[in-house]
């Protein structure tokens, strides 16, 4: 069988080897490094579309299976390799808005072309230095124009591996911000999210994930019966009503189980099944741009998105508008948000999001957002509002035209739909609508992403993640760090005089989470106000307090929200995590530390060679005489230092260092 190859932009050998035989054909899918394989058609079951995947020498999924079901198309059968093509690619892309700056896109691809009794059926994989991919495609057909389609994906392992889950998906939970556990495969309940973390042994971890999910149903994990080990990923189906908890978002209606989860006009391709493969959590959190490089480019001149910093006002007053854009515009920050209630009970599909219609529980007023919206430009400011999906769904093309009227540049979805295909349709249309009003965008609650952003740069984050909403210890954000953010930024909301902090961590472990969680828009201070606004504590928010001028406060005015580069210094996931990002020559070091005291040995050597550095760093020291009791300490370095740095339990350090 000949194997064709595609001129690359930097020669390359296409490391791929296709063994022949008259009853199946054993397809070998390389790494450019040699690192990482996939191998199909590997299994006993002629009727199988089977595969595993490779670390070195060692297999971490056993031979496992894609399994497609439709009415209109029988994929049953015996499985027949018709033809394969094969390709590779070696470029780098440039990105503003992300946690490197210039990003390798190394792979090598192979296209089968099968037949699974009369159904035709492409397999597209990809194997990068970071790990493996494949998506599958659906040819026209039979004169079949549209099918209905579910699927499963069996991966198999040799194990009872360790996993770490989400909750199990049931009415009323939270599952893409629920909490983490540590649990062998055996014990996966339903929902469990992506990326799924499995730690193959002590020097091997993998993670299960979805890359370019834009108009399908989300992929979820169970456990499977396929084998004694087994991991089953399927897709959601279509929920009966749309009803959410009105607190928390959780969804409270019955979600289909039976029947077709996706409906497609043919040709298409499915969304691409990832396993991120690396010797340490580390090194699946620096590599984690393999997600946005299964995505296309930008699709849109993005010149006009602006990451940046972002502080949340709740009165709801023009006062109280006026205060944050001056706050902001003297802090080094981006962006005023304003969030719910200023189009009446957001809960209410009755709300018009066109008009300022204040919900009396939130604010009695007065509002113009027309008149700081102009304010803001004077200060070179940005305004964002909040709007939940049910005054946006069916209603773009009405809101967003008096959004742009009234000098607005992002809203933040709220209580989104998703999981099944019409919800995961309508959020990304939404997000492209937005493009074209120059609208960024932040969506919250259950989303999670899978690379839309590299296509779509106005979708600067999202939630998805539980942050400081929820009062997580610092032990469950060093969970987060390792397991949520593979898959791509998430908006945390940092707060920082609020009395949770307290049962977090500490103030310096706050100051760290803007370097340890990536998020192109950061919020800052989230349960607190501007000095000048007026006070606001009518139990809606909670222990409002007022932000100070502490000297540490310089950190949060410095510290960028998209960076050059990015260096894991420590991960140990639930333990400790320190994380090194650079913007332009300056980096910036985050460190938690989780219940357990220990010393923290920071080595400066990801530095430039002979340069000398000055390095702040923020330490907890309950002697200091703040509000906060943050230490300042200044000190010189250079790629030869190393810093011994004495942490006590949940507290955490950060560091901002220049060049001299």
């Amino acid at each position: 069988m000949k194997i064709f190859f595609k001129k690359s932009s930097v020669a390359v050998l296409l490391l791929l080897v296709l063994t022949s035989c008259k009853q199946n054909e054993l397809i070998e899918l390389v790494s450019p490094d040699a690192s990482k394989k996939i191998v199909f058609m590997d299994g006993e079951n002629p009727n199988d579309i089977s595969f595993s995947v490779y670390y070195g020498n060692q297999q971490v999924i056993q031979t496992s299976v894609l399994e497609l079901v439709s009415e209109e198309l029988n994929f049953s059968g015996k499985v027949s390799v018709e033809k394969v093509e094969n390709s590779s690619e070696n470029s780098t892309w440039n990105s503003r808005f992300s946690e490197l700056s210039t990003i390798p896109d190394h792979y090598n691809q192979t296209k089968i072309y099968l037949k699974q009794g009369d159904a035709k059926l492409n397999v597209i994989a990809r194997a990068y230095n970071e790990g493996v991919a494949f998506s599958y495609e659906v040819p026209e057909q039979n004169n079949i124009t549209e099918i209905g389609l579910s699927e499963n994906v069996h991966y198999n392992f040799s194990e009872d591996y360790p996993v770490w889950s989400t909750p199990k998906r049931e009415k009323g939970v939270l599952t893409a911000q629920g909490e983490y556990r540590k649990i062998p495969i055996t014990k996966l309940e339903e929902g469990a999210e992506r990326p799924l973390l499995i730690e193959v042994g002590d020097s091997v971890k993998i993670a299960l994930a979805e890359a370019r999910l834009v108009d399908y149903a989300r992929m979820s994990f169970n456990k499977g019966n396929a084998s004694k080990y087994s991991i089953v990923s399927s897709l959601d189906g279509k929920i009966s009503e749309q009803k959410h908890d009105t607190i928390t978002g959780a969804v409270i209606a019955e979600r289909k189980i039976e029947g077709a989860q996706v409906h497609k006009t043919l040709p298409f391709q499915s969304p691409w099944r990832v396993v991120m493969m690396g010797d340490s959590y580390g090194e699946l959190l620096e590599n984690n741009y393999i997600i946005q490089n299964l995505n296309p480019p930008s699709a849109i001149d993005d010149s006009w998105v602006e990451p940046g910093k972002v502080l949340r006002e709740t009165t709801l007053t023009t006062q109280g508008g006026f205060a944050a854009i001056d706050f902001v515009a003297s802090h080094n920050m981006q962006y005023v948000h304003f969030d719910a209630g200023w189009y009446g009970n957001e809960m209410d599909n009755a709300s018009d999001a066109t008009t300022v219609t204040l919900d009396p529980k939130r604010s009695k007023g007065p509002f113009d957002i027309e008149a700081i919206c102009k304010y803001a430009k004077e200060k070179g400011v940005k305004v964002m509002l909040y709007i939940n999906r049910r005054a946006l769904e069916g209603k773009v093309d009405e809101v967003f035209p008096v959004l742009k009227k009234w000098g607005v540049s992002g809203v933040k979805y709220g209580f989104v739909r998703v999981g099944d295909q019409d919800a995961t349709t309508w959020m990304h249309e939404a997000v492209k609508k937005a493009a074209e009003y120059k609208l960024v965008i932040d969506i919250h609650d259950e989303y999670r992403p899978t690379g839309f952003s590299r296509t779509y740069p106005n979708l600067l984050t999202q939630e998805g993640i539980r942050g400081d909403e929820e009062t997580v210890p610092n032990e469950h954000t060093l969970i987060t760090m390792f397991t949520r953010m593979l898959a791509g930024a998430a908006d945390n909301t940092v707060c920082y005089y609020n009395k949770r902090v307290d049962k977090m961590g500490s103030h310096a472990s706050q100051l760290a989470k803007t370097v340890c969680i990536f998020s192109p828009l950061q919020f800052l201070y989230w349960y607190d106000k501007a000095p000048a606004a007026p006070i606001k504590d009518d139990g809606l928010w909670g222990d409002t307090k007022t932000i100070g001028n502490e000297p540490e406060l310089e950190f949060f005015n410095n510290v960028p929200t998209t960076w050059d580069e990015t260096k894991v210094l420590h991960a140990e996931i639930a333990e400790i995590g320190v994380i090194a990002r650079r913007a332009g020559n300056d980096w910036f070091v985050g460190g938690i530390n989780g219940p357990t005291a220990r010393q923290v040995k920071v080595d400066f050597s990801f530095l430039e060679e002979g340069a000398k550095y000055k390095s702040k760093v923020y330490t907890d020291d309950d002697t200091v005489n703040t509000r906060t009791q943050v230490k300042i300490e200044e000190i010189e370095v250079t790629n030869e230092s190393t810093l011994n740095i004495d942490l006590n339990s949940n507290h955490g350090f950060a560091m901002h260092i220049t060049k001299l």
